[in-house]
């Protein structure tokens, strides 16, 4: 279309009530200095009051009071364009937030009025289930007793519910009240098989609505609508469409409700999934191109070494899978199980055959879901992964054989309600069997337990890495690429740490065996899981630590759980986290640990950097993470930054002193080395795309032709370290040579003359740094002082003078010196 804004990079943005939208307009002018092109803001609808995430919306008329409201989104978004800035933001179709039901006028009508609400359509109700009554799993054990009429409403503590015109009459007990309801507070635990309304995942406080129906799209997508036609957005990112009736056809409604605006999904693909075809998106939000990103940098040679160290560890990933997925339908899921099972009951009966008892259909359906390979299929697209799950329902469980016979043809009709039903349910099985459960069940590398990855695949060589960006650039040019999200397990700095223990493979054994003995815990794989986070983390506090091991461990479920934690064995577990601060022979390990790795994790993570900010894709920054970050899992990822002390680096880099003659170290805790990387790979992209037109892998040979993964993409060449330490055991890059035309360039990152030659030395190279990033000479010289302009805006390119000469470049190095 016309004026269609497709961006060459992103900066995420939380946008919470502590950051809100204000705040996130005082640094637009770093983010463009930073050189990111659209900032990516994270939901801001109205959520639910002190919501710190914004995927509770209550409200779809307004963006969030707390958060700043209408207003503060308009002055961000002018803000931003006015230095040519696009606006992407994450909006949530599938779910509302129904925690406090008299901040969400949709679901209070539901609570009051029933199915006579008008607006009881907008909900995904089994009515018949529930005998007319919406279920609403909120008592403890003491049932009604918790409950209280005040001023004609019921309270569960300070929570208000409506009750129906004319129920409530004086004398009546909170039982009378209750019965005249169209609603049934239940026990909370009642939720994970009698629960009657849909909900993201088993957060009985997201409630599902009905956005494939016209009137229910309209309302909830108003303001969305309105963004657009104001031009104050530019692009959107889509949570969750996987839970969706139809996400292709709500797509196709979006698509004509923002006049086609580039899109992403968060559409977890398994490995060798693609994106369906017929979609009307610019692609993902990157979590595909992380898992290949993140193994090109694991050294393959210590998976058999790291696999005996796991000990106890299951070995059998498609076997743990299905029975953790199988685990999750039996358990939180068995609502949505069992609603699948009232939706086939009808058509498993016929004159010829007795009806299937509903136990057994129950279980079928349960084994079918926890049998898929992927998340969900799209009927009568990908109709393959279904038929694959049936078969493997239908082995695994022979005794169920001929229910899953009976039940199939419904299941592979696109426009059975069973099948949709099917397809909104085996996705958040694998999300809640997988993400939230199997990969915190091993333990081998924890680095590859990240957000659509396969821990079984342990590493991707270079060839198979490459052949992933060609494939990326010619199907899906404009999806995102990331390293770090709100939702990442690790953060990549934490991850690029841990993939280090692959090249010590043995060494890293030893060290494990060490620290079980001071620190004994009897579950080792979560010991050993526990160990590489905090190994990776270092030196996160000791409360990031107790807050990680508590949510690790309940979520495997091995040892402990959520609903029923086993005190005994926390206190032990918390035992082990408070040994690596207080244990003297425990802190020495983990300290010569240290010495052993951070170099290489270091260069892990300037490499994987570089390599995202380059390769196809539109690469996202997470905010902060252009300084180290060594997070963890949420709510740890989503902790405030500093962005003060950002702008003083990056202005430092930009506009150093003349003097001082000492070389940069790569190492640095406070990030001034990554913030350089990251601000000239953002700038060069941005200023010069005729740099990125292509993707041509770059060939290696020399004694140490294995350790680099170099590309062409159209002019700006990346060079980068892979596996440092096996790279020390060879005794550095010796004769090694990086093979591209011969021309005369510049390394942006040291400003160092590379002239035209038989191929590029990568011991004169990379001796400051694991990485380069090389253009033209002529290219380098033009942005020398940022004089060149935005296209699209009129603003300055760049901030302030770029890396072009020696002797800036040595400026540089003074200043990046004061803060390794």
């Amino acid at each position: 279309m016309t004026g269609r804004r497709v961006p060459t990079s992103t900066y995420r943005l939380q946008v919470t009530p502590d950051f809100d939208l204000t705040a996130a307009r005082d640094v637009v002018d770093y983010v463009r200095d930073l050189g990111a092109d659209w900032l990516y803001l994270s939901p801001v609808l109205q959520a639910e009051p002190g919501s710190q995430h914004g995927y509770d919306v209550v409200d779809h008329g307004h963006v969030d009071t707390e958060r700043g409201g209408d207003e503060a989104l308009r002055a961000l978004a002018d803000a931003a364009h006015a230095v040519g800035l696009g606006v992407l933001v994450d909006v949530v179709p599938n779910h509302v937030g129904v925690a406090t039901p008299e901040v969400n006028p949709w679901w209070w009508s539901v609570l009051e009025h029933g199915q006579e609400s008008p607006v009881a359509w907008a909900f995904d109700v089994d009515w018949d289930a529930g005998d007319g009554k919406l279920r609403v799993p909120v008592l403890d054990d003491r049932l009604l007793d918790a409950v209280e009429l005040r001023d004609g409403r019921l309270y569960l503590g300070d929570t208000a519910y409506p009750t129906a015109p004319g129920t409530v009459h004086d004398g009546d007990t909170v039982a009378d009240v209750h019965a005249r309801q169209h609603y049934e507070f239940v026990h909370w635990k009642r939720a994970d098989h009698e629960l009657n309304y849909r909900r993201f995942f088993a957060v009985n406080t997201l409630a599902a609505i009905r956005v494939e129906e016209p009137e229910v799209f309209a309302a909830s997508h108003g303001t969305i609508g309105t963004w657009f036609r104001d031009g104050l957005v530019d692009g959107l990112r889509i949570d969750h469409p996987d839970g969706l009736y139809d996400p292709a056809g709500y797509l196709q409604d979006l698509a004509g409700l923002t006049g086609g605006a580039y899109t992403l999904v968060e559409k977890i693909l398994e490995p060798g999934e693609e994106l369906p075809s017929s979609w009307p998106v610019d692609g993902t939000t990157g979590y595909d191109a992380l898992g290949v990103l993140d193994r090109v940098f694991v050294d393959p040679a210590g998976e058999e070494s790291l696999t005996a160290a796991s000990g106890s560890e299951p070995t059998d990933w498609r076997q743990l899978t299905h029975d953790t997925r199988r685990g999750i339908a039996d358990g939180i899921l068995g609502s949505e199980v069992e609603r699948l099972a009232r939706l086939l009951a009808p058509g498993t009966g016929s004159a010829a055959a007795e009806p299937i008892p509903h136990e057994r259909l129950v279980d079928a359906v349960a084994e079918i879901v926890a049998s898929f390979d992927v998340y969900r299929t799209y009927l009568p697209e990908g109709a393959h992964h279904l038929i694959d799950a049936l078969e493997r329902a239908a082995s695994a469980r022979p005794d169920l054989d001929d229910v899953i016979d009976r039940i199939a043809p419904a299941l592979v009709d696109p426009a059975n309600a069973a099948a949709i039903r099917l397809q909104q349910t085996s996705g958040m099985v694998m999300a809640k069997g997988v993400e939230d459960t199997a990969f915190y069940r091993t333990s081998r590398l924890t680095s590859l337990s990240e957000v659509g990855g396969d821990p079984s695949v342990f590493s991707v060589s270079v060839r198979d890495f490459h052949q992933a960006q060609r494939d990326r650039l010619g199907s899906w040019p404009h999806t995102m690429t990331t390293l770090t999200t709100h939702d990442t397990k690790r953060s990549e700095d934490t991850r690029a740490r841990i993939a280090v223990l692959a090249e010590l493979g043995h060494e890293w054994a030893a060290v494990l065996e060490r620290l079980q003995s001071l620190a004994p815990l009897e579950d080792a794989v979560l010991a050993d899981l526990l160990w590489q986070a905090i190994v990776g983390a270092r030196p996160a506090s000791r409360e990031r630590l107790h807050a990680y091991a508590e949510k690790a461990s309940r979520e495997a479920g091995d040892s402990t759980t959520w609903t029923a934690p086993d005190e005994d064995f926390e206190q032990r577990m918390h035992a082990l986290v408070d040994a690596a601060f207080d244990d003297p022979a425990v802190v020495a390990v983990l300290d010569a640990l240290d010495e052993r790795i951070d170099a290489a994790g270091w260069s892990n993570g300037l490499g994987q950097k570089l390599v995202q900010l380059t390769a196809p894709g539109v690469p996202d920054v997470y905010q902060g993470t252009e300084f180290w970050d060594r997070s963890l899992v949420d709510p740890d990822n989503r902790r405030p930054v500093d962005y003060t002390e950002r702008r003083h680096v990056l202005a430092e880099l930009d506009g150093p002193d003349d003097d001082g003659p000492e070389r940069l170290p790569v190492v640095g805790l406070d990030g001034a080395a990554k913030l350089l990387v990251t601000s000239r790979a953002l700038r060069v992209r941005r200023d010069n795309p005729e740099l990125f037109t292509r993707y041509l892998a770059l060939e290696a040979t020399g004694s140490a032709a294995d350790h680099v993964v170099a590309f062409d993409r159209g002019g700006a060449i990346t060079i980068a370290t892979r596996l440092p330490i096996g790279l020390d055991r060879v005794g550095g890059w010796g004769d090694t040579l990086v093979h591209a035309v011969p021309t005369d360039r510049v390394d942006l990152l040291t400003g160092r003359s590379v002239p035209a030659g038989r191929g590029i030395a990568l011991a004169d190279l990379l001796t400051d740094y694991p990485v380069a990033l090389l253009v033209p000479a002529h290219v380098a010289e033009a942005t020398d002082h940022g004089t060149e302009t935005r296209a699209d805006s009129g603003a300055p390119a760049d901030s302030g003078a770029g890396p072009a000469g020696e002797s800036d470049a040595q400026a540089e190095i003074d200043i990046l010196e004061g803060h390794a």
